[in-house]
């Protein structure tokens, strides 16, 4: 919305989908390709992790694969980088439009959306920039708008969107309380997913007890 009311050019916008994000997230992205196909706009581009044999791999599938839990739950984010940024980078990998603003020397602009009171993750994500052969990062709401989450929450509003809501996997081990319990309240069939995936690996847990890290969901919520 910041792009489109400073008339800032915009070729792609890629979604890396974990197959396991809420509902509401899917909501508001066919509601988001509406309010950017009535002003010119590309629609968003959903990529997604595979294997090696190219089938889709979603982290619920890893995890049950592999009888564990999704890695920020034992202090990694492997996830995020196996199933949010490794996806956006192999397909601007295979781009045309990437590809041709390599070859002629230069680096995809790629637009970073840290609000102002992220500073320590701007700071850090800086630190990499010029290293990165091939994408200049931009980060127009700290260093061009100084837009704070208020400033974004009101521009939301000002397009006539709802808000997006918080972006999760149904099982993140990041949960508040509150959300879990919104959660198997509302989404019940998300929620049996996600102890089973837990209830999957328990055998073998060593260091964390569950989803919780510190405690298992099944045994502080429930099952049912």
């Amino acid at each position: 919305m910041g792009l489109y009311q400073h008339h800032i050019p915009v070729d792609l916008i890629l979604f890396a989908d974990t197959g396991a994000e809420q509902p509401h997230t899917y909501q508001f992205i066919r509601r988001m390709n509406g309010w950017l196909s009535a002003r010119g706009m590309p629609q968003i581009t959903v990529v997604e992790k595979v294997d090696r044999q190219g089938h889709r791999l979603t982290l619920e599938t890893e995890c049950l694969r592999s009888g564990t839990l999704p890695s920020i739950a034992y202090g990694y984010k492997r996830c995020s980088q196996k199933h949010k940024i490794g996806p956006q980078e192999k397909f601007c990998n295979h781009h045309p439009g990437c590809w041709e603003v390599w070859q002629s020397g230069g680096k995809v602009t790629r637009f970073i959306g840290y609000d102002a009171g992220e500073i320590k993750r701007y700071e850090h994500s800086r630190k990499f920039n010029e290293a990165d052969k091939k994408f200049k990062n931009r980060y127009p709401l700290i260093e061009e708008w100084g837009w704070s989450r208020d400033d974004c929450i009101r521009a939301i509003q000002a397009a006539g969107l709802p808000q997006p809501g918080k972006s999760s996997c149904f099982f993140c081990p990041s949960m508040k309380q509150p959300e879990i319990l919104y959660l198997k309240e509302h989404y019940p069939g998300l929620y049996q997913r996600a102890i089973a995936l837990e209830k999957t690996a328990m055998p073998n847990l060593v260091s964390v007890k569950g989803l919780g890290r510190n405690f298992a969901w099944q045994e502080r919520f429930g099952k049912e």
